[in-house]
């Protein structure tokens, strides 16, 4: 039985700024997956409404510029990402 890995990341969104001001907002939401596929070493990330609730807060031009989650991986290696309380 394996154990279920659980990190707290900071994701910098800050390169997600310089791209066209409408297509932000997808944009983070790919970056934040990209990232978490990177450094949890996973296939598949799930990410949580809540994560994307505070990435489009603002709409989709005015994207925050990091976002601080937990991300979970499991047995089957995938990754679920939830918003980490500040």
């Amino acid at each position: 039985m394996a154990e279920e890995l659980e990190r707290t990341y900071v994701i910098p969104l800050r390169k997600v700024k310089n791209v066209k001001r409408t297509i932000r907002a997808p944009r983070a939401i790919r970056e934040v997956q990209n990232f978490l596929m990177k450094h949890m070493k996973a296939e598949e990330v799930k990410i949580d409404a809540s994560i994307n609730e505070f990435i489009w807060e603002r709409g989709i031009q005015k994207i925050p510029s990091k976002v601080k989650v937990i991300a979970v991986k499991d047995e089957e290696g995938i990754v679920r990402a939830t918003l980490a309380e500040n």
